[in-house]
């Protein structure tokens, strides 16, 4: 059973530093900005927007060259850069501060405008991002940094679209939750020219990245932060949770059996209540993060399950 989409959606665009970027607002409240991954758009929150906005003023952006957001050829793609221009987008929106939650690439972006940015971002969420303790990607990143890999990167827009759907299934813990809307959010704007330039960009600057990301990782241990993972995730390993949390003193992580590298997609009611609780909770104390995190070193994982009234409450994951 899908989330519902209720609530009205305003599709908007704002200037920021001359460009012209798209996003979609909905509810009212403290403002939540969400940040889709490396190939996606706004369009990838859908089945979450209209649950977060009886909540939250969210804000779903398609990053620069992104999504419907202007191109501009040669824009610095660095996690640093887009960082500074999310901060730029938040003056613009007069936002002072808010809560950030990103996925995957959007994630890793999120700690870093945490990071360098501290008094800006409340509280983050942070589903499977890319971080520097994760090597799955390795070869396929290198890979893309080879003039074969470039090649194929450039045919990727104009494949079948079946193979676009095989490829996006392989992102899931389980293939048939796959929304037969899914995959426009990470296709709609491929052809758009220099969308797969920018792509191969951040591609390019992947491990300088991660290293600078690294490095400034200390500046998030005592930024509350909510770890969503699947334990089918195939793109970002779940073993690399348990080595942020050993630096992200305040955070909690969710595991959620038999999902894969896209859970809010995946499994949305679930997800819906687990951010909500997270952003509507009390913060966790030094004290509580503390013992959480030793508990998820000493104890099966958890995971958050919805209740019939709309709760949620942690359940070990039996041993397969």
């Amino acid at each position: 059973m899908r989330t519902e989409r209720l609530t009205e959606l305003e599709e908007a665009f704002v200037t920021v530093r001359g460009v012209r970027l798209h996003y979609q607002r909905a509810g009212n409240g403290r403002p939540l900005l969400l940040l889709h991954g490396l190939v996606g758009s706004a369009q990838n929150w859908r089945q979450n927007i209209s649950f977060l906005a009886r909540h939250a003023n969210v804000y779903a952006v398609d990053l620069l060259n992104m999504g419907e957001s202007e191109r501009v050829l040669g824009a610095d793609a660095s996690l640093e850069a887009t960082a500074d221009r999310l901060v730029a987008c938040m003056d613009a929106l007069g936002l002072q501060e808010a809560d950030v939650a990103g996925h995957s690439h959007g994630g890793a972006i999120a700690m870093m405008l945490a990071a360098r940015h501290p008094q800006r971002v409340r509280r983050l969420i942070l589903f499977a991002p890319a971080n520097p303790y994760c090597d799955l990607g390795r070869q396929l990143i290198s890979f893309y940094q080879t003039p074969v890999g470039i090649w194929m990167a450039r045919q990727i827009p104009w494949l079948p679209r079946m193979l676009k759907k095989t490829a996006l299934s392989r992102m899931y813990g389980d293939p048939r939750r796959v929304a037969d809307d899914a995959l426009d959010g990470y296709t709609a704007g491929l052809r758009v020219p220099g969308t797969i330039d920018h792509v191969l960009n951040i591609v390019r600057g992947w491990y300088l990245d991660m290293g600078q990301l690294r490095e400034v990782l200390v500046n998030l241990a005592e930024k509350p932060t909510l770890l969503i993972w699947g334990d089918r995730d195939r793109t970002v390993g779940l073993s690399s949770a348990k080595q942020l949390q050993q630096t992200l003193r305040r955070s909690r992580l969710v595991v959620l059996p038999g999902v894969g590298h896209i859970p809010f997609e995946e499994m949305p009611e679930t997800c819906n209540l687990a951010m909500r609780d997270w952003l509507s909770s009390p913060l966790p104390s030094r004290t509580s993060a503390r013992v959480h995190e030793a508990l998820a070193f000493t104890q099966p994982e958890r995971v958050f399950q919805p209740l019939p009234h709309g709760g949620l409450h942690t359940v070990e994951l039996r041993p397969r």
